[in-house]
């Protein structure tokens, strides 16, 4: 399941899983002040195991991510009209990752977000093999701009994701969860 961080408790366990995650993988820390959501991805037995995050997308110097690639020059990005978002602090702990479950959670995590907030469209820098995955095994809708390159500690591939469509046609999509939010 997965929660929306709600109060300073929650924003402390998400810290404390994505920053496990990005040490151990050696990225540099990011801390944001920004977030439109963040997420908390728990196992079955209540245990925070994952995050993410989603912030506003800006096609100018406000969203470092244009450095990295030309998200703004997009089709998918400029056909938006500004309801677009960037997708951060994607984490699993090691010992979650590759067991399908939760990575339908983190996914759903980030679409759900999406919706809340009317995003149609998410830009994002992802590590090589969870794009895969989402191109391959969940069939995302998603385009890469170009191929992997080094950025702040480890290679990413930047991509942008269909979230619109994603959230119109759930019911195509085996792996999309509805957000459990307790209202802690």
């Amino acid at each position: 399941m997965y929660k929306s961080v709600a109060n300073e408790v929650d924003l402390a366990l998400f810290n404390g899983v994505w920053i496990t995650v990005w040490r151990e993988k050696g990225y540099e820390l990011e801390f944001g002040e920004n977030a439109l959501e963040r997420s908390i991805i728990y196992n079955e037995n209540g245990e925070p195991i994952g995050t993410s995050e989603l912030k506003r997308y800006y096609a100018d110097h406000r969203s470092s991510i244009n450095e990295v690639a030309p998200f703004a020059s997009h089709p998918w990005v400029v056909n938006a009209k500004g309801q677009v978002g960037e997708s951060d602090k994607i984490a699993l702990l090691s010992s979650y990752r590759g067991k399908g479950r939760y990575t339908d959670y983190v996914l759903s995590s980030i679409c759900a977000n999406a919706a809340n907030h009317n995003i149609t469209c998410i830009v994002s820098l992802l590590e090589p093999v969870f794009m895969r995955a989402l191109r391959i095994l969940y069939k995302v809708p998603m385009q890469k701009l170009g191929g992997k390159l080094f950025y702040k500690g480890d290679y990413v591939v930047p991509a942008v994701m269909d979230v619109g469509y994603i959230n119109q046609y759930a019911h195509q999509f085996s792996w999309y969860k509805s957000l459990v939010n307790s209202g802690n």
